[in-house]
C-alpha cells in the first residue's frame, strides 16, 4: 500500500480533545456515528473540508477521545461547528463534559513530501 501523508501543509487540522460523562465512551461512539454518516452532518457538505475526520480513543480512558480532521479553511468549519453546536444539537454532544465540542486549530506547516513516502513504500516492499 502507498503510503500517503496524514495532512498536506498549508492547510488546517481541527483538534478536538474531550471527555465524555463517566461510561458512556461506547454510548459517544454509537451516537457520534450515527450522526456523523447521516445527511444531516453539514461537515461533509462542505467544500472546504479537504478529509474527513476521524475519531480517536484513548486507548488507557475509554472516555477520553480525540477528533481530527483537514480543512482548507478554518472560518468555514468554524462556522459549520457552530450550526451544529446551536441549530443542530446532535445528541452525542450532550455526552462531553468541560469545555464541550470546541477544536484547537491548526496549521499544517510541514507534510512529508509524496517522493519520500513514495521511496519508503518501495525500500518495504
Amino acid at each position: 500500500m502507498a503510503l500517503v501523508p496524514l495532512a498536506k501543509a498549508g492547510s488546517f487540522m481541527h483538534i478536538y480533545d474531550f471527555r465524555v460523562k463517566p461510561g458512556t465512551g461506547e454510548q459517544f461512539i454509537k451516537l457520534f456515528d450515527t450522526f456523523d454518516y447521516s445527511d444531516a452532518n453539514p461537515m461533509h457538505k462542505s467544500s472546504a473540508q479537504v478529509k474527513d475526520g476521524v475519531l480517536c480513543r484513548d486507548v488507557n480512558d475509554p472516555d477520553h477521545s480525540y477528533l481530527l480532521g483537514e480543512w482548507a479553511d478554518i472560518e468555514v468549519h468554524a462556522k459549520i461547528r457552530k450550526i451544529l453546536a446551536e441549530e443542530l444539537k446532535p445528541e452525542f454532544v450532550g455526552l462531553i463534559e468541560g469545555k464541550g465540542f470546541i477544536p484547537t486549530y491548526a496549521k499544517v506547516v510541514s507534510s512529508t513530501p509524496q517522493h519520500l513516502l513514495d521511496k519508503a513504500s518501495a525500500a518495504a516492499d
